[in-house]
């Protein structure tokens, strides 16, 4: 017993943090200006996206899914009136903490409370005075689920808070990035490049989707691009017209339409990059509609400044799409924030398209990323053409992050 305890709570390994502790500073600044804004309190943390982008916590098990006894209870706790936060741990990520975060007040859940740390969360900050006035929670997040969330607001209220949807703070604050993180993001761009170079090299008939998606993952695993959020899609045939379809055993034939969608991954840190290959000559109308389709790049090259108002990038789109009679043959068209990613899923909060009003009137501010998605079907069900490109908008240039990989159709 004493030896487990000298390894949770003294082992050291080399640490792992992807950015200076100052960074961390100016995102907890920012963090409790918003938070102030909204009219919170307190706010806590319980999304693995959250609690990186707060302290650098990164883990392989966030306890989703896990026997009902071992609940998702760890997270971080911001106050709006103190300039550092409190994290809350089972012992068992001790060492992990240590070597992943820049903590520097990491309280662990009394043995006696097994894996479920609410109760004692509760007595920590309301004897800290942190649970006076307003708790935000993080309702919109994949952790903890309904029933340890609901236990979490009992134990707040109970102690005297009110609790309120917190979800946005962090979504909104993350939004624009530090030139800091543009760099971990142009890192990705470049292994995102990587991995679409690769699936050229080795796309050829008689070869398993899964045989294709294990040589794009290792050629960017060795140019240091981490396990992406989702599951890298490999789709061909008839099948690659389900944009959302599973990687199989499926041995891709002679003709087939192959849609395949990677993301770079930096220290998390997402860039999108989607094409679509034909194993073989295409039918003549077949590359008609792609090379039409693609052709959208050249509007939206001509157009892509800092700045950017949403609306004129939807409407000359759309009008594109109008014009080459496509329109009513899209599946979706539009684009989403890019950026910290954990499993399962890399769609960030920002969202435009040409049918939405939703963030119509945003503009690409410096330092946001977004990619942009291009979905048409093709004749005779034989698949879509599914394109996809990121750009990262700084001061004074946009940044197309796979352009080295053409964005019609690829021929092998």
């Amino acid at each position: 017993m004493e030896y487990r305890d000298e390894v949770y709570f003294e082992a050291q390994p080399e640490r792992e943090v992807p950015f200076p502790e100052e960074e961390y500073a100016q995102r907890l600044t920012r963090i409790r200006k918003a938070m102030a804004a909204a009219g919170i309190d307190c706010l806590f943390l319980s999304s693995p996206e959250s609690m990186y982008y707060v302290s650098g916590y990164r883990c392989m098990w966030y306890h989703t899914e896990s026997p009902i006894e071992w609940s998702a209870t760890n997270g971080i706790a911001v106050h709006v009136d103190h300039d550092h936060y409190i994290h809350f741990e089972t012992e068992r990520e001790a060492v992990l903490t240590r070597t992943f975060t820049v903590d520097k007040d990491t309280r662990y859940f009394p043995k006696s409370s097994y894996r479920d740390g609410t109760t004692y969360i509760a007595e920590e900050l309301k004897a800290a005075g942190w649970l006076k006035g307003n708790i935000g929670i993080e309702k919109y997040a994949m952790r903890p689920n309904r029933a340890v969330s609901d236990r979490f607001e009992a134990a707040f209220e109970a102690a005297g808070a009110k609790v309120i949807d917190g979800s946005l703070i962090l979504r909104e604050v993350r939004w624009v990035k530090s030139p800091a993180e543009i760099a971990m993001m142009k890192e990705s761009a470049r292994i995102a490049t990587v991995g679409l170079k690769r699936a050229l090299e080795v796309l050829r008939p008689g070869v398993m989707e899964l045989e294709v998606q294990g040589e794009i993952t290792l050629a960017m695993a060795k140019e240091g691009g981490e396990q992406q959020a989702q599951i890298m899609p490999v789709i061909s045939g008839k099948k690659s017209a389900a944009t959302h379809a599973y990687t199989t055993r499926r041995k891709m034939q002679a003709g087939d339409i192959v849609c395949i969608d990677v993301c770079g991954v930096h220290n998390r840190y997402h860039i999108n990059g989607a094409r679509t290959f034909s194993l073989g000559e295409p039918e003549k109308d077949v590359l008609d509609i792609t090379n039409r389709s693609a052709a959208v790049m050249d509007v939206v090259k001509d157009c892509l400044r800092p700045n950017l108002p949403v609306r004129e990038l939807n409407e000359k789109v759309k009008a594109h799409y109008d014009k080459e009679d496509l329109w009513s043959s899209r599946g979706w068209i539009g684009g989403y924030e890019m950026g910290i990613g954990f499993p399962s899923d890399w769609v960030g909060n920002f969202v435009y398209d040409p049918l939405a009003e939703k963030n119509a009137d945003a503009v690409f501010e410096p330092n946001t990323v977004v990619n942009h998605e291009i979905q048409i079907f093709l004749p005779r069900h034989v698949g879509q053409f599914f394109m996809i490109e990121s750009f990262i908008f700084e001061a004074d240039k946009v940044s197309l992050c796979t352009s080295e990989v053409p964005y019609t159709l690829n021929i092998v």
